[in-house]
């Protein structure tokens, strides 16, 4: 998945859910790496990063973006 689908993902989720979704992907790491599913638990981590951002308003989903 490209990280501008990534960050579309996480924007969508926070839009629905508000902070609740970092929780959600939270839950899903820890649910994920108990089973095994190291790959698929990173996804949710990453997935989980950006919804912190987006949630504190720290990420604007709108525009690129930009690591320094």
């Amino acid at each position: 998945m490209r990280t501008g689908d990534l960050c579309e993902l996480a924007a969508d989720l926070a839009s629905e859910h508000g902070a609740c979704a970092i929780e959600f992907a939270r839950r899903a790491v820890v649910t994920l790496e108990s089973e095994g599913e190291i790959e698929r638990a990173e996804f949710w981590e990453a997935l989980s990063v950006l919804l912190d951002d987006i949630v504190a308003r720290r990420l604007d989903p709108e525009l690129p973006i930009v690591i320094h």
